[in-house]
């Protein structure tokens, strides 16, 4: 039969307990901090828009943009 613990053995069970609980909920609360996602985030586009890919894709839309834009000023031109 298990010997039964002293009320000292009790308290400083319930005090681990307290502080495994609380170093949870401060890396819970770490993880899910708006400033830290929007920062990663921020870093993660940042490194995405750096890459070759990421550069053609906003060439692409850049050359786009000025082709609708062109279209748009030479239509206008007509039109007057």
């Amino acid at each position: 039969m298990a010997a039964e613990k002293t009320a000292d053995e009790i308290q400083r069970d319930i005090e681990q307990a307290r502080t495994s609980l609380a170093s949870a909920v401060d890396q819970l609360a770490e993880r899910t901090s708006p400033k830290r996602i929007v920062n990663e985030t921020k870093q993660d586009l940042i490194v995405r828009a750096k890459s070759p890919a990421g550069l053609a894709i906003i060439g692409g839309t850049a050359a786009v943009l000025l082709g609708l834009l062109v279209i748009r000023l030479l239509r206008g031109r007509r039109a007057a």
